[in-house]
């Protein structure tokens, strides 16, 4: 069964956003992940769409998830991101 990597992101450092914007996707296909959603600009139809940038990442399933997030490769790049962003990640199953 499918799973997700889902993260709500607001960068805060363009710039250095951009490191971590141009390592992450070797990352991801190393593991096996597909982006679904990369970005912002979204076309709110209804409510307070309060996301600055969605990012929905699909694996095979929700280990493969957990082995990307967790792998050497990924901890490696990721304090890119903690330092030049504030946000939420979450691994969901999907059905």
């Amino acid at each position: 069964m499918s799973a997700y990597l889902v993260a709500h992101v607001k960068v805060t450092n363009p710039e250095a956003f951009k490191a971590y914007g141009a390592a992450v996707p070797a990352v991801v296909e190393a593991f096996g992940g597909r982006y679904l959603v990369r970005g912002g600009d979204p076309e709110v139809r209804e409510g307070n769409w309060t996301v600055p940038r969605l990012v929905i990442i699909e694996f095979d399933d929700l280990e493969a998830a957990r082995r990307f997030y967790e792998s050497p490769e990924y901890q490696e790049i990721l304090p890119l991101r903690l330092a030049a962003s504030d946000g939420t990640v979450a691994l969901v199953p999907g059905i």
